[in-house]
C-alpha cells in the first residue's frame, strides 16, 4: 500500500514519506505453490506484509510489480495427487507411490489500483485487478504400482513438464481505515480462471476453478518510534473445478509483517505466513483422505523509498522459509517488489503532529 508517515520524536527528525506499497493487491496463485487439489491452492501465503492496513497517501492510480522466484519439493501424498491427476487414475484402482516431486517458478505480477476520493463507511475504497505471467515446471522422479482385481502394473521413471503463458486474474476490493497508530482493513478477492490450465500437465499457472476469499486486517504503525506490525487473516472458498471435478476445501491463511524504520527512507524487518485448510477436499481419489494442506513460513525483509518525479517509488525484498508442511511441497520463496504511487498533498499541519496516511 502507500503510505505516507510523518514523524517527529525520538529518534527522529519530522519526515513525510508516502510509502508506495500495494503488497495487498496482490492476490495471485501458482502451481508451484502446492496445497489443497493436487496441491494446488488459490492463495499464495506471503501476500500481505507490513503496513498492509494503512491507507494510500492519495487518491488516484497506483502500480504494483512484483518478481516472484520459488522452488518447492514434495513426496508421499502430494506427488501421488499429481501422478493420479496427470494419469486419469480411477478412484476403483488401488495405488501405491514411492516417488518425490519437485516445482519451480519464475513469476512476473503486476497489479493496478485505483483509490477513491470519496470516503466509503468513513473509510478509503480501492479496487485493482492483478495478472500474471511467467514459467513454471514440474518433476516427479518415482515408482507408480497401480492395481485392480488380480492385475497390477508399475511405472518407474521420471515424468516432468514446463509452461510459459499468462495465469488467471485476480480482482481485489479493499476498504482502510485510520486512527492515529491503529490502521484497520477489510478486503475481498476472488479467482477468474482464464489462465493456462490443463489437467494433463504436470505444470499451470491457472488453477482451473473459480473462487472467493475474504478477510480483514491491523497494522500498527508508530511514527515517533519506527515501530510497525502488521497482521491480514481470510478465508478462500473454491468452487469444484469442471475438468477433474474436484472441489478443494476452506482454507484459513494467515499473513504478518513486523519493521523498524532506521531512517525516513530505510527500513528492516522478518515477514511470515500460517496457511491450513479447514475442511476436506471432495472428490478425490480415497488415496488422498481429504487432503488437508498446511504450511508455515518465516524470513527477512527490507523495503526502502525514494521519489519517482512527482510520485512515490517503493522497493522490497522479503523471502520465506517454509516448514511443518502438510499435503503440500515445502521449500522457500522470495519476491522483489516495485511499486510507485500518489505522494500525499502539501500538508497545512504543524510538524509536531503525527500523520499515519497512505
Amino acid at each position: 500500500m502507500g503510505h505516507e508517515i510523518s514523524r517527529s520524536g525520538i529518534g527522529f527528525a519530522p519526515w513525510r514519506p508516502s510509502i508506495g506499497i500495494i503488497v495487498a493487491s496482490f492476490v495471485l496463485c501458482s502451481q508451484s505453490a502446492l496445497a489443497d487439489e493436487s496441491g494446488i491452492s488459490f492463495w499464495l501465503p506471503g501476500q500481505f506484509g507490513s503496513l498492509a492496513a494503512v491507507p494510500q497517501a492519495a487518491p488516484g492510480w497506483a502500480l504494483g510489480a512484483v518478481y516472484y522466484h520459488t522452488t518447492v519439493s514434495a513426496s508421499g501424498n502430494v506427488a501421488a495427487a499429481r501422478e493420479i491427476q496427470v494419469g486419469r487414475i480411477p478412484p476403483t484402482v488401488n495405488v501405491s507411490l514411492n516417488a518425490n516431486l519437485n516445482a519451480q517458478a519464475d513469476l512476473i505480477i503486476l497489479a493496478p489500483t485505483y483509490t477513491f476520493a470519496t470516503p466509503v463507511l468513513g473509510g478509503q475504497l480501492a479496487m485493482g485487478v492483478t495478472g500474471i505471467f511467467g514459467r513454471t515446471s514440474t518433476t516427479i522422479d518415482g515408482t507408480l504400482t497401480a492395481s485392480v482385481g488380480g492385475f497390477a502394473a508399475t511405472r518407474m521413471g521420471s515424468i516432468s513438464d514446463s509452461l510459459t503463458s499468462v495465469g488467471d486474474l485476480y480482482p481485489v476490493v479493499t476498504l482502510k481505515w485510520n486512527n492515529g497508530v491503529h490502521n484497520w482493513m477489510t478486503y475481498a478477492t476472488g479467482d477468474i480462471p482464464v489462465g493456462a490450465y490443463d489437467p494433463n500437465r504436470l505444470s499451470n499457472i491457472g488453477i482451473g476453478h473459480g473462487a472467493i476469499d475474504g478477510g480483514g486486517g491491523y497494522t500498527y504503525l508508530n511514527p515517533a518510534t519506527g515501530h510497525e506490525f502488521s497482521g491480514v487473516a481470510g478465508f478462500t472458498y473454491n468452487f469444484k473445478n469442471p475438468d477433474t471435478q474436484v472441489q478443494s476445501g476452506v482454507d484459513f491463511h494467515f499473513d504478518w509483517g513486523a519493521s523498524q524504520f532506521l531512517s525516513k527512507q530505510l527500513f528492516v524487518g522478518l515477514v511470515g505466513y500460517a496457511y491450513q485448510q479447514i475442511s476436506d477436499d471432495t472428490g478425490p481419489h480415497p488415496i488422498q483422505n481429504g487432503f488437508r494442506s498446511r504450511v508455515l513460513g518465516v524470513g527477512p525483509q527490507i523495503g526502502y523509498l525514494f521519489p519517482v518525479g512527482n510520485m512515490q517509488g517503493y522497493l522490497n525484498l522479503k523471502g520465506y522459509g517454509e516448514f511443518d508442511a502438510a499435503n503440500r511441497p515445502s521449500g522457500w520463496n522470495t519476491w522483489l517488489t516495485f511499486s510507485i504511487s500518489p505522494t500525499a498533498p502539501d500538508s497545512t499541519v504543524t510538524p509536531t503532529r503525527h500523520l499515519v496516511t497512505k
